[in-house]
Order: C-alpha cells, then structure tokens, then sequence
C-alpha cells in the first residue's frame, strides 16, 4: 500500500488549521488516514508547527511520500535533513555522533533564525501600535481644534449683537426721556395775598 505524507483541514472558513496525517494515497484529502503526525496552525505569525519528529523520521525513513506543504513543513522542523544524515551514516560516511553534532548545530541555527524573526514581529506590532495611537492623536487635537474654531465667531457674533441691542435700547430711551422733561411745566410762584393788600393800600393813600 502506497502511504503518503499530506495535510487534513480542519477548523472553519477563514480560520482553518490542518492535521499532518499518514494516509492511503488513494483515499480522499479529508477521509480515513493511518497515524497523525501533529498540527499545522498557519493563522499564528510565525505560523504553529506541532509535529512528533520521530514517528515522522520514521515514515520518511521508511519511503511514505509527501505533499509538497507536508514535505515544506518536515523540512522545516529537520526531518528531512534528519534522514539525509542518518543516509549518510548507512553509507558509512558519518557516524551517529556525527550525525547528532550536525544536528544540534543546525536546530540552534534554526532556532536563532525563529526567534529572531518572533522578536523582529513583536517590534512591528509594537511600533504599528504606537504610530497609530500618535495618529489618532494627532487626528484628535485636529478636530477639537477645528470644533474650537467654528464656536469662537459665533460666541463673537452673540456679543456684537447684544451690544447692538443695547444701544439701540438706550437710543429710544433717550428721546423719549427729553419728551418728558420737555412736556412738564415749571411751576409758577403764586403770589402772597398780604403783600397784595398792602400794596393796593399804598396805592391808594398815593390818591
């Protein structure tokens, strides 16, 4: 029976994640498969790779072929660089010691280059952030500013015309006040009727 090496979907639409499977290469993508080998989660920056490296050493080792992402994601975790090693050590050119050496090297290698390209994700996202709350900011003061600037005329306009008002107020006010002082008689002093008589009574001792 030809096995193959190949990826199940799982998950739903727009957010779909993937179980590495052996399966019979003539059954269907999603249908009966033999062993699961572990879980691919592309959704995550960098994606999530879950994978038992040496049940997979094994079915490589063995012949099972691979689905060209199956055998990018083995690549990835070093199965496939594994088994041309340990290729070489069934020739006789390495040994198992040798083997492990290149190995570690190669994993501490990988493993640098992840982290710092985790590390490398996590400054952008942090910068992205950064430049835009600066930019929400920036669009904040804009706006008040220009708030500020339509209702400052218009508070300007409301004093004008109350002051408007206000002389036009006193304007009426003022005719009206001189109408009055023009319209009241002065009184006239009346005379004293003593000072009369006494006045008619040397008029006639004149006679």
């Amino acid at each position: 029976m030809a096995t193959k090496i190949r990826l199940q979907r799982h998950g739903k639409k727009g957010y779909a994640f993937y179980h590495v499977v052996v399966a019979d290469s003539r059954s269907k993508r999603d249908g009966r498969f033999i062993e699961k080998l572990g879980t691919y989660n592309p959704n995550t920056n960098p994606a999530t790779i879950d994978i038992d490296f040496d049940r997979s050493l094994t079915w490589v080792s063995s012949g099972a072929e691979m689905s060209d992402t199956a055998r990018a994601l083995l690549s990835y975790k070093g199965v496939l660089y594994k088994n041309h090693l340990m290729k070489g050590v069934a020739k006789g050119a390495l040994s198992e010691a040798d083997v492990e050496k290149k190995f570690e090297a190669w994993l501490k290698d990988k493993e640098a280059k992840i982290s710092k390209k985790s590390d490398g994700h996590s400054a952008a996202m942090k910068k992205a952030a950064e430049d835009r709350l600066a930019a929400e900011k920036a669009t904040n003061e804009a706006r008040a500013k220009e708030i500020a600037a339509k209702n400052a005329p218009e508070e300007e306009e409301v004093t004008e015309e109350e002051t408007a008002e206000e002389s036009t107020e006193e304007s009426d006010a003022t005719p009206e006040a001189a109408a009055e002082a023009t319209e009241t008689p002065v009184p006239t002093p009346e005379k004293d009727p003593v000072e009369e008589k006494a006045k008619d009574a040397k008029e006639d001792e004149k006679k």
